[in-house]
């Protein structure tokens, strides 16, 4: 029987990094974030609502410049929830799709929005590192005014919360080497 674990965490905890790691063990991985950008790329029918509502502001060349529309939405939780209604139903339905047509025997799902959607799926493994941590590395990876990030972690559950929350903890504050000796010996635990 197929084995499905969902990863988590904050913007700037690491998950992709982790998600490479539960790769490089033969884990399949399923990313919520990925379908996202392909659904605004490809689906015209989200495509085209998403602009009739945030408007044409946030095209880039005929494309939706996901970083105008995310300064919108993470400004105003209304708005991000209109976003969401539009295209998290999508995502669903292609996660669905690519879990059933996997031949893997584990299977990672990763969903930055599993504890603020109240999604009730275990195991849950949360990708942890402290607040200042997640500033520095959004700062350094996107560049974004500090204002942003913080509207963006406003937007998300607080990471200590979530930590409560998970099944699964993987700190990944220290070295690389050490959070893969924690992806390593979870995934133990887990095949068992």
């Amino acid at each position: 029987m197929k084995k499905i674990i969902y990863l988590t965490g904050g913007i700037g905890t690491g998950k992709s990094t982790v998600a490479k790691m539960f790769e490089e063990f033969g884990v399949e991985v399923i990313d919520a974030d990925k379908i996202v950008h392909e659904i605004l790329e490809t689906d015209q029918y989200v495509k085209d609502k998403v602009i009739s509502i945030f408007g044409k502001d946030i095209l880039q060349s005929g494309r939706i410049d996901r970083r105008k529309l995310g300064s919108i939405v993470f400004e105003d939780r209304e708005k991000l929830q209109i976003l969401e209604n539009i295209v998290h139903p999508k995502v669903l339905e292609i996660m669905a799709k690519k879990i059933s047509e996997s031949q893997s025997e584990m299977v990672l799902i990763e969903i930055p929005l599993l504890f603020e959607k109240k999604m009730d799926l275990h195991p849950s493994v949360l990708v942890y590192c402290p607040k200042e941590f997640q500033m520095k590395r959004v700062k350094e990876r996107d560049n974004l005014p500090d204002k942003e990030i913080e509207n963006r972690l406003n937007s998300q559950i607080d990471i200590e919360e979530k930590k409560k929350l998970a099944d699964y903890v993987i700190d990944n504050s220290g070295s690389l080497e050490e959070t893969k000796k924690q992806v390593q010996d979870l995934l133990k635990v887990l095949q068992n």
